[in-house]
């Protein structure tokens, strides 16, 4: 198959830090690549691909350090505009970039899948409601409560490379906190837990200028020898942490459709206590990978009881619901059913056109 895949440009493709969205089509374009189909892929022009790369910026937009909004709003709709410019040389056209190109999408006679990488708000369901040629794809089930209405045709979970993760069936003692420091992630939560219970943790997070009110608040005034921040870390790092963290918890505060720091955590043996929230209960087995909490008080009581979560389940739990080939898997036969049904369409036209039964 001829497959464009369009990712976001604010980070690369894979990124070098921070990046869940971009991770994922790094993985999904590379998994195709393997498969023998013919991929490009619009991204940043620093991206990493076996595939043919198309790129627009010179790097990720966060770091241009662009300060108005306008400024990357031109890039991505210039980056997610390219393959609709280009559609007759593809089979299917997939984009992550968000809704620039919904337009475009909604007059290409290309095929083209969504997959919703983020929350849906009131606007942009008013925009899917609207524009319904492309074929959304959810990456949880909750994350499509708030519009069970638009045009959904699968529901695929992210998947990683579980045997590239390093696991481990003993830990250091401390609990670790990954991703960026903001009220939506809780970052005050699980500072919270680690003074509550004396137990040591790590930080490892990116802060952002408009977080630094909630930083100076909730985080700041408890670091010390026990609570660390170390800032934004490389995959390497990151990895390493998890694997030796007592366990990783994931106090988010809003309905996060779909955790990739959860599975990278479980592959690398890392039990999880994580807020009863958005796509936490699809992805945690309560008791088997980790714990369920509803608050303050159930993550500091399942903290305690975290020793009874053998590390192995939380890698085979990973590896067997959340490896990489599943979602390639899933991938390409969504990509084929589509291009199927439209090649059947195309005949009916036909036989219809000329005179002859769509039935014969």
């Amino acid at each position: 198959m001829r497959i464009a895949q369009i990712a976001p440009l604010i980070e690369r493709t894979p990124p070098k830090k921070y990046g869940g969205t971009e991770r994922v089509v790094s993985l999904l374009t590379e998994g195709l690549v393997k498969r023998g189909h013919e991929i490009t892929l619009f991204a940043t022009k620093d991206s990493i691909t076996s595939a043919k790369l198309i790129g627009s910026f010179p790097h990720g937009l966060r770091e241009a350090s662009l300060k108005h909004w306008a400024d990357r709003t031109y890039w991505n709709i210039l980056n997610s505009g390219k393959p609709y410019q280009k559609q007759e040389d593809f089979d299917i056209i997939h984009d992550h970039s968000g809704l620039f190109s919904l337009p475009a999408a909604e007059i290409s006679s290309t095929p083209v899948i969504y997959t919703l990488h983020g929350v849906l708000n009131r606007h942009q369901i008013a925009l899917l409601r609207n524009y319904r040629n492309p074929f959304l794809i959810s990456i949880s089930y909750s994350q499509r409560k708030p519009a069970p209405d638009l045009n959904y045709f699968d529901n695929i979970y992210h998947g990683i490379e579980t045997p590239a993760y390093p696991f481990s069936e003993k830990h250091n003692g401390y609990l670790l906190y990954v991703g960026r420091i903001c009220k939506e992630k809780g970052t005050r939560y699980a500072v919270e837990a680690a003074r509550r219970l004396n137990l040591p943790l790590i930080i490892a997070a990116k802060l952002e200028k408009f977080n630094e009110p909630y930083f100076n608040r909730y985080v700041k005034p408890y670091l010390n020898d026990k609570i660390k921040w170390i800032g934004e870390v490389k995959e390497s790092e990151r990895n390493r942490l998890y694997s030796k963290a007592l366990c990783f918890l994931h106090p988010c505060t809003w309905q996060e459709p779909f955790g990739l720091t959860l599975i990278e955590a479980m592959a690398c043996g890392c039990p999880i206590v994580a807020f009863n929230n958005g796509s936490v209960p699809e992805i945690i087995d309560d008791g088997i990978n980790g714990f369920i909490a509803n608050d303050i008080n159930e993550m500091c009581e399942y903290i305690q009881w975290i020793d009874f979560i053998e590390r192995k389940n939380c890698r085979n739990v990973a590896s067997e619901k959340f490896d990489v080939n599943n979602m390639v898997d899933q991938y390409e036969k969504v990509y084929q059913k589509i291009i199927n049904a439209r090649e059947v369409v195309q005949q009916n036209q036909y036989r219809y056109r000329y005179g002859q039964s769509r039935f014969s």
